[in-house]
């Protein structure tokens, strides 16, 4: 890999980010201890994250975050031995950084030699710097490439004895301090003659409600309309089913979380998709909100009939 042409003029025409203004995570290690886990977790949070990134590019990644208009204000970069030759440049990178104040964290995931070797063999994949050797010379090599940037880490996690969900906490301990966990929800209306959805976690079944197809002056709207929505929420059971349904997922959603669970896809269905699945997914999306919940809305089935 090089570096592409007219990098030296963007770095000088973008002016320096001002300090605070923007997150730098550089996310470095040994190999095998979990870089790309913790990769997964930054997305999973929003970062802007970049694999496998020559250390020289850290500079116009960075430089891009400071344009009028960027909605990009955190980056996690990995780096790491990969690189080959390229690695040796972060030092100065991070000298770089320092000069014109912009701000960074390093982490640093680290686990034992034996550990190491076991889950190379496992995936059975040589290391990338054992050469013509066995794995342990590959793994001492890259601690001793890795010893001064270990040092200078500001988060250092040994992960011999975390699994993939221990690491998710570490990390998010670690990096998103202040930052509040949240699920991303969705809530989906359906029709169930047209079939549930494959991703649904949770599927609720609104037929037991009267259908407003059967009345004339409502068959031609849809749940988003304030005659359907009226009508469907008023039906005996509605409100009380809504308001315990959605009391009911909080201690689910708190179970999601800490199993690592990101996503939440509530499929709420009836005959055709139009109207009692709609006002009622509507419904429970915003006493979500009003919770405190993320929450999208999705009228899958709409406008087939």
């Amino acid at each position: 890999m090089t570096v592409p042409q007219g990098i030296p003029e963007v770095e000088a025409a973008t002016p320096a980010p001002e300090p605070g203004s923007s997150e730098v995570l550089i996310i470095t290690g040994m190999s095998g201890a979990g870089r790309s886990r913790a990769a997964m977790v930054l997305e999973d949070l929003d970062w802007y994250v970049v694999d496998n990134l020559p250390p020289k590019m850290l500079v116009p990644l960075v430089d891009m975050m400071t344009r009028a208009g960027s909605a990009i204000t955190r980056v996690g970069a990995v780096v790491d031995v990969r690189g080959r030759e390229f690695f040796n440049d972060l030092n100065d990178v991070l000298a770089r950084f320092r000069k014109r104040g912009i701000e960074y964290r390093i982490l640093f995931l680290d686990a034992s030699d034996e550990v190491l070797v076991r889950r190379f063999e496992q995936v059975r994949r040589p290391h990338p710097l054992q050469g013509d050797g066995r794995i342990l010379d590959g793994i001492g090599v890259e601690r001793q490439l890795l010893r001064t940037i270990r040092e200078r880490s500001d988060i250092v996690v040994d992960t011999s004895e975390l699994n993939v969900h221990d690491l998710a906490r570490e990390v998010r301990q670690g990096v998103a301090e202040g930052n509040h966990e949240t699920l991303r929800i969705n809530v989906v209306s359906f029709g169930f003659k047209y079939g549930i959805p494959l991703d649904a976690d949770h599927v609720v079944d609104m037929r037991f409600l009267t259908n407003p197809y059967w009345i004339t002056e409502l068959r031609h709207l849809t749940g988003r309309d304030e005659p359907v929505r009226d009508f469907v929420l008023a039906r005996p059971g509605a409100k009380e089913f809504i308001d315990r349904y959605v009391y009911a997922l909080e201690p689910v959603f708190a179970g999601y979380l800490n199993e690592e669970k990101r996503y939440v896809t509530i499929a709420i269905g009836c005959t055709g998709g139009k109207h009692r699945s709609v006002a009622v997914s509507e419904e429970i999306a915003r006493k979500l909100r009003e919770n405190g919940h993320r929450v999208a809305v999705t009228a899958r089935d709409l406008g087939k009939e």
